[in-house]
C-alpha cells in the first residue's frame, strides 16, 4: 500500500484511501411539520455556509416538545433517493447540555413518520429510527441509510431543539458516466437514467443489491446491476471486489449466498465482464475456483439431462409459490451456465473442463420443461436456446403484458423479448412497469413492484391521504414486507441495459470489446443515440428512421473495436 506523505507516518502505513466521496446535498421542501412547537421551518430550506458562527444571520429553525402534545416535528424532503446521512448544524443555546432529537429516515414519505414495527417498519441492516443528542454549538452526523426524506423530533420539552442547517451528504463512487442513452421517448431516458442512478447509489465499497437493506453482495443481485454497469459507467474495481469476497468466502462445494442459482449466475457475470474488458490476467485469477464449480454443475446434471440441484431453489421472489417454474427455469439457467463455462474454459485453454461443460449441457438442453406460465422460466428457456422466441413471446411473455414481471427478471423477459424482435411490447412493458414507479414520485427502482398496487394507492412522496392505500406502507411480500421494501434495489435497473444492449443494439462479440455487434432495433421509436463504454473508449451510435421504413446507422468507433453487423 502507497504511504501518504500528509499523514504522520505510523499512521500512513495503516491507511486505505476510500473509493468513496461525499457531496451536500440541501432539502428542498419541508413536507409536514407538527401543529405545535414549530418555528422557522423554512430555514433550513435557506442556503447556509456549512459551519456554526458566533451568530447567526437567520432565525434558526426551533422545536419544542410539549408535556401534553407530545414531541414538536419536521418532516424535510430532499427531493430524491440518497445513499448517506445527514448532519444537523446547532447553533449556541442558554444550555450547553447534549439536547435529545429522535431522527427517522424514509425512502417514502410514510415510512420516515412510521413507529419502529409499524407495517414492519425496521432498523435492519442501517439505523432507520434513531434517538441521538446535540451538542451545544456544533454539529453532529446519523447514519448511514438510503433515503429521500427525514423526520426530526424534539422529545424534551425542557430542552428545545434548535437548527440553524440541516442538510444529507450524498456518500458515492465519484464515477463518470462513460454510456449514455437518448432517444425519441423522453419517458425511456428518464428510466434509462433512473436505473443508472438506481445501481450508482449502490456502488459502495461494493456492489450492494439495496442501500437501505440489506446493503450486501448477492451474486444474483449483481448480474443485472454488473450489465448496467457495463453499459453506463464501464470497468470499475467494484464489481470484480465483489465477486472476489464472495468466492472467498464461499468454499466451492458450498452456493453462493446459500442459493444454487447464485453460484451460476457467479460464472455468468465472469462470462459478461470477460467479454466486456477482456482482463486475461483477472480472468486467469479465477480459473481454479471456476474448474471445481464447472465440474460441480456438470455433475448435476444426470443421465436423462435432468438437473439435481440441491439447497435453496430459487429465481425471483414473484416466481417462489411456482415451483413448477422455478424447476423449469433452473434447468435453463443450469444449461446456460454450462454453455458460458465451456466458452470460459476454453478461453483458459481448459480443454477438459470445457469438454465437461459441453458434454453436461448437450444433455440438459433437450430436456425443456413446463414454465408453468412463468415468464422467469421462459425468459430463461429462450435465451438458454431450449425455446423458440417467437412461440414463447406469443404464448407466456406479451400476455397480460407487466403480469408476472419482476423487477429482478424483467430484465430477462425483456432480452427474450429482444431475442423475439418484439421490441415494441418490449418497449411498452419499460413504459408501463416501470414508468409507473416514475409516475408515483420514485427516483430509484424499487426490489418489486407489481402493477396492482397502484389501485387506490397515493404516491410515495406524499403522505397518503384519508382512506388512500399506502404504496409503500401497505404492499410488498416476501422478505420485503411493507416498509422493509427497499425503494432503492439495483436488480431493477435491467432496462437501462437492455435499451443500450437492443435500442442502440451495442453488444461485444469478442472479448474486451474488440469485436462489437451493432445491431438497433427501434421499435415504435423514431431515432435513438448514445454511447456505450469500451476498454478503449466510448462507442458513440446514432439511428434515424428514414421515411423508407430503414434505419440510417451512424458509428463512430475508437481505435481498435472492430464494427460487425
Amino acid at each position: 500500500m502507497p504511504q501518504i506523505s500528509a499523514l504522520p507516518t505510523d499512521l500512513s502505513t495503516r491507511v486505505e484511501p476510500s473509493p468513496l466521496r461525499e457531496y451536500h446535498v440541501a432539502p428542498t421542501r419541508v413536507l409536514w411539520q407538527s401543529k405545535h412547537g414549530v418555528a422557522h421551518a423554512d430555514t433550513l430550506l435557506t442556503a447556509a455556509p456549512g459551519q456554526i458562527g458566533l451568530s447567526e444571520t437567520v432565525p434558526p429553525c426551533t422545536l419544542t416538545a410539549s408535556a401534553k402534545r407530545g414531541p414538536a416535528s419536521v418532516l424535510i424532503d430532499f427531493g430524491r433517493e440518497l445513499h448517506g446521512y445527514i448532519e444537523l448544524f446547532c447553533p449556541g443555546r442558554e444550555s450547553k447540555e447534549p439536547t435529545p432529537i429522535r431522527v427517522r429516515f424514509g425512502e417514502s414519505a410514510s415510512e420516515a413518520m412510521a413507529e419502529l414495527g409499524e407495517k414492519g417498519a425496521q432498523n435492519d441492516h442501517a439505523l432507520r429510527d434513531l434517538r441521538v443528542h446535540l451538542p451545544w454549538m456544533g454539529k453532529i452526523r446519523v447514519g448511514p441509510s438510503g433515503f429521500r426524506f427525514v423526520r426530526l423530533d424534539a422529545l424534551d420539552p425542557a430542552q428545545p431543539v434548535i437548527l440553524a442547517q440541516v442538510r444529507a451528504v450524498l456518500v458515492v463512487r465519484d464515477l463518470p458516466k462513460h454510456g449514455s442513452f437518448r432517444c425519441s421517448d423522453d419517458r425511456l431516458n428518464r428510466i434509462w437514467e433512473t436505473g443508472a442512478y438506481t445501481v450508482h447509489l449502490n456502488l459502495q465499497e461494493y456492489l450492494w443489491d439495496g442501500i437501505k437493506r440489506d446493503r450486501l453482495v448477492w451474486i444474483g443481485d449483481m448480474h443485472p446491476e454488473t450489465s448496467t454497469v457495463n453499459a453506463v459507467f464501464g470497468h470499475t474495481d467494484c464489481v470484480t471486489r465483489s465477486l472476489d469476497l464472495t468466492r472467498e468466502r464461499t468454499p466451492p462445494d458450498q452456493w453462493m449466498n446459500g442459493i444454487s442459482s447464485y453460484s451460476m449466475w457467479w460464472v455468468l457475470i465472469h462470462e459478461q465482464w470477460w467479454l466486456h474488458h477482456g482482463d486475461r490476467a483477472y480472468l486467469k485469477q479465477q480459473a481454479p475456483y471456476l474448474r471445481v464449480l464447472l465440474a460441480k454443475f456438470a455433475a448435476l446434471v444426470g443421465p436423462d439431462g435432468h438437473e439435481k440441484l440441491d439447497g435453496w431453489r430459487f429465481l425471483d421472489w414473484p416466481s417462489s409459490p411456482n415451483q413448477t417454474g422455478v424447476t423449469a427455469g433452473l434447468q435453463a439457467l443450469l444449461v446456460l451456465t454450462l454453455d458460458a463455462g465451456e466458452r470460459l474454459a476454453r478461453a483458459l485453454k481448459d480443454t477438459a473442463t470445457a469438454r465437461l461443460c459441453a458434454a453436461a449441457a448437450a444433455r440438459a438442453r433437450p430436456v425443456v420443461l413446463d414454465a408453468n406460465g412463468s415468464k422467469s422460466a421462459a425468459a430463461l428457456q429462450v435465451l438458454a436456446g431450449q425455446r423458440d422466441a417467437g412461440e414463447a413471446a406469443a404464448t407466456v411473455l406479451k400476455p397480460g403484458g407487466a403480469q408476472g414481471v419482476s423487477t429482478f427478471y424483467g430484465y430477462y423477459v425483456l432480452n427474450a423479448l429482444g431475442r423475439a424482435g418484439e421490441i415494441t411490447p418490449a418497449l411498452d412493458l419499460i413504459r408501463t412497469y416501470w414508468g409507473a414507479m416514475l409516475d408515483r414520485g420514485a427516483t430509484t427502482f424499487w426490489e418489486d413492484f407489481d402493477l396492482a398496487w397502484l389501485k387506490g394507492s397515493g404516491r410515495i412522496d406524499e403522505l397518503p391521504k384519508r382512506g388512500e392505500k399506502d404504496l409503500h406502507g401497505d404492499y410488498g411480500a416476501y422478505c420485503y414486507e411493507k416498509f422493509r421494501h427497499s425503494l432503492c434495489h439495483g436488480w431493477a435497473s435491467g432496462p437501462t441495459a437492455w435499451l443500450s444492449e437492443y435500442i442502440l443494439g451495442v453488444q461485444p462479440a469478442a472479448p474486451g470489446c474488440a469485436r462489437v455487434k451493432i445491431a438497433p432495433q427501434l421499435g415504435d421509436l423514431t431515432w435513438a443515440e448514445g454511447t456505450y463504454p469500451t476498454p478503449r473508449g466510448p462507442l458513440h451510435v446514432r439511428h434515424d428512421r428514414l421515411p423508407s421504413g430503414k434505419i440510417r446507422t451512424r458509428i463512430k468507433a475508437p481505435k481498435g473495436v472492430k464494427i460487425v453487423r
